[in-house]
């Protein structure tokens, strides 16, 4: 036999030509056009090969085989069993490029008579899908559906370097890993303890794409050594997916030479030992970063003026502080506020999230926002150390429905500035229901009375009025009135 196989570079060649009556078959790729063909000096006619040769029932039994082995593929790439489905339904004319190809490698067995076994077919395809997807990687799924044609790109996308293919093939490679189903019929034993503790097979194959190397780690070496640690600090096993799932990577590193280190250092700085499982569910990553990385946020928050004790609840509370660059976001972001007249010292103990926000995207706008309402710079300091959360609300949804119907209210600007949790209430479930409520009593209450109280004290506050009122009393209320009243 002799055969020959040439590789020529071609964009957007004619559409695949297929004719089983001759020698050459000509397939259509994004990047690539392969002509194959080949010559049997045994088969009587020179480079010629019929179809004639395989019984319909053979060939339809090819097909199935076919689309068995590319959808088995499908699946090891990651592809739930719907997508794989959905895919093969469209893949007709890519399966029978498949039959072709095979015909093509086995064409003396065909010609003596002898059908292939199902592992002959699967290991003379499977290479062939694999060369696929390490030529077009995250596409492949798209060569298959629009085959023979270029798969179409709904967005323009940069030209795929060598390393970007590499990254693609090493993350359809890890997927494919913890999906693998080994000799015994079984998922490799780290899989079936994670499903186990309550994860999901999608949910490792996503943490699989973020971070290849998880699906390589080992049971005993790695991942339940971690998971046992965290049960012993009190994690509830519940939460061990979620922090598995934010952090792989805590897997990986050295309990006795990292993770346990790291948190003494945090624990002699006034993190509450007691609080291990709630900071960690709430930030795994404070774990996985250097000392050095760890100390430059910790030197900024003493240089800030804050105590140690006071950088221990900070830590606790916001322990994802320890991700945000000092030099690119934690000082910029303070020298804002203090140019707010703003303590910042007091604003990162209250409100440490502020310090993740952006300056020109979240606190510029809202500090604008009350400036064109005629707010002073004082006023705007005052009402964001009073309440740091108000520079976490959108414009558009809180701030500016709140403040229109502040207008209506009959209050002035300044009750704004003593109680701006105001913007933190529900403007229908609370703000509108109170103040119709007051405004129906023919009563006043001050803002934060309006809205502070529970219901059962904002109730026994209107009767109050009422009385006071029907008495003949003045019916403005003081506060400290009040609060003695309500305690009564």
């Amino acid at each position: 036999m002799e055969a020959f196989c040439t590789i020529r570079p071609a964009y957007f060649a004619d559409p695949l030509k297929v004719d089983f009556s001759t020698t050459r078959t000509r397939i259509t790729f994004p990047q690539k056009l392969f002509f194959c063909r080949a010559k049997f000096a045994d088969s009587g006619i020179d480079g010629s090969f019929s179809l004639k040769l395989v019984s319909p029932v053979l060939l339809a039994a090819e097909k199935e085989e076919a689309r068995a082995v590319l959808t088995l593929f499908l699946k090891k790439q990651g592809l739930s069993h719907t997508v794989a489905a959905r895919t093969i339904n469209k893949s007709d004319l890519f399966v029978e490029h498949l039959i072709s190809r095979l015909h093509s490698v086995h064409k003396s067995r065909y010609l003596v008579g002898r059908e292939l076994t199902t592992l002959e077919i699967r290991e003379a395809l499977t290479p062939y899908l694999e060369s696929l997807l390490d030529e077009h990687g995250v596409f492949l799924v798209d060569l298959v559906e629009s085959f023979p044609n270029a798969p179409v790109k709904e967005k323009p996308v940069a030209p795929v370097t060598k390393s970007q293919s590499s990254v693609d093939l090493k993350k359809l490679k890890a997927i494919s890993r913890v999906s693998e189903i080994g000799p015994a019929g079984k998922l490799p034993p780290h899989i079936l303890y994670l499903l186990e503790l309550g994860m999901d097979l999608d949910q490792i194959k996503g943490i699989a794409r973020r971070f290849p190397s998880f699906a390589y780690y080992s049971l005993e070496g790695k991942i339940k050594p971690i998971v046992e640690f965290l049960l012993e600090l009190g994690v509830p096993k519940s939460d061990i997916p979620t922090i598995l799932n934010k952090r792989p990577q805590l897997c990986g590193i050295s309990l006795s030479e990292n993770i346990i280190p790291t948190m003494s250092f945090l624990e002699d700085l006034g993190v509450d030992k007691k609080q291990w499982a709630k900071v960690i569910y709430r930030f795994p990553a404070l774990l996985t970063y250097s000392r050095q990385k760890v100390k430059t946020t910790i030197d900024f928050l003493y240089e800030m003026g804050l105590s140690a004790e006071l950088i221990g609840k900070v830590l606790t509370r916001c322990p994802n502080i320890i991700s945000y660059s000092v030099e690119d976001k934690l000082r910029p972001t303070a020298e804002y506020f203090l140019s707010l007249g703003v303590d910042v010292a007091v604003l990162l103990h209250r409100s440490p999230t502020l310090f993740g926000l952006s300056i020109e995207a979240n606190l510029k706008p809202v500090t604008e926002f009350f400036y064109e309402r005629g707010y002073s710079m004082e006023e705007v300091g005052i009402m964001l150390s009073r309440y740091g959360a108000l520079y976490t609300f959108s414009l558009a949804e809180n701030l500016i429905p709140k403040w229109e119907f502040f207008l209506t209210m009959d209050y002035s600007k300044s009750e704004l500035v003593k109680f701006p949790q105001y913007f933190g209430y529900s403007l229908e479930e609370r703000i509108k229901p109170r103040y119709a409520l007051m405004t129906e009593c023919g009563v006043r209450l001050l803002l934060n009375q309006l809205l502070s109280l529970s219901a059962g004290n904002f109730d026994k506050a209107l009767n109050k009025k009422i009385k006071k009122l029907s008495a003949g009393k003045d019916p403005n209320i003081s506060s400290d009135d009040l609060t003695s009243e309500v305690e009564q």
